[in-house]
């Protein structure tokens, strides 16, 4: 079993490193052909909703639980809003295809968890498998059929498709640029002066 086929959520995930960035930190994640992503540019919370598949009460618990954290802005008090980047909205995808082939919510927190801190460049070539039980990452054909040919593999998904599916979702709505400062102390500063 090599390192990229062991479960995510498995024991053979840890790194003595310490524990992994709570964002995705590498910079060449989606650099396989795609036009890149400024990581200053986000999109609603409605947005990221209806692009992702799953309902704003959804994306508020997952953010409040910390399972995908908006990373462009968060929400920062009364009147503000969270803005989520191009990778938080595919990862809000994934999570949602994971939830609906029946993998419990804790062992998507780990795969995510894990998914984050594997550093892996071409995340269009790979491909997210899974028992029903564990969640495997698989980056390349052999190790796909490796995990099949032993039983382990009920059903995977490709995560380019997704990626592709969440771009040409976004391509109709408008990102949004946050604000140097947040809007209750705009008015805060508006009233005082």
């Amino acid at each position: 079993m090599t390192a990229h086929d062991a479960p995510v959520g498995g024991s053979a995930a840890g790194s003595a490193a310490g524990p992994a960035e709570p964002t995705f930190a590498t910079e060449l994640l989606f650099t396989d052909g795609l036009p890149q992503m400024d990581d200053e540019v986000g999109y609603r919370g409605a947005v990221a909703a209806r692009a992702a598949g799953i309902t704003y009460r959804q994306l508020d618990y997952w953010a409040r639980t910390e399972l995908v954290e908006p990373t462009v802005r968060g929400a920062s008090g009364s009147g503000s809003q969270r803005l989520y980047g191009f990778r938080d909205i595919l990862v809000l995808k994934l999570v949602k295809r994971l939830l609906d082939t029946g993998i419990s919510l804790q062992q998507i927190r780990t795969a995510v968890e894990q998914l984050r801190a594997s550093g892996i460049r071409d995340l269009a070539g790979t491909t997210l498998m899974s028992d029903g039980a564990s969640v495997y990452l698989c980056t390349s054909n052999d190790e796909v059929i490796d995990l099949v040919s032993r039983g382990q593999g009920v059903f995977g998904i490709a995560v380019g498709k997704v990626l592709h599916e969440v771009e040409s979702t976004l391509v109709d709505f408008d990102p949004q640029v946050p604000d140097p400062v947040d809007e209750l102390a705009a008015r805060r500063a508006q009233r005082s002066a």
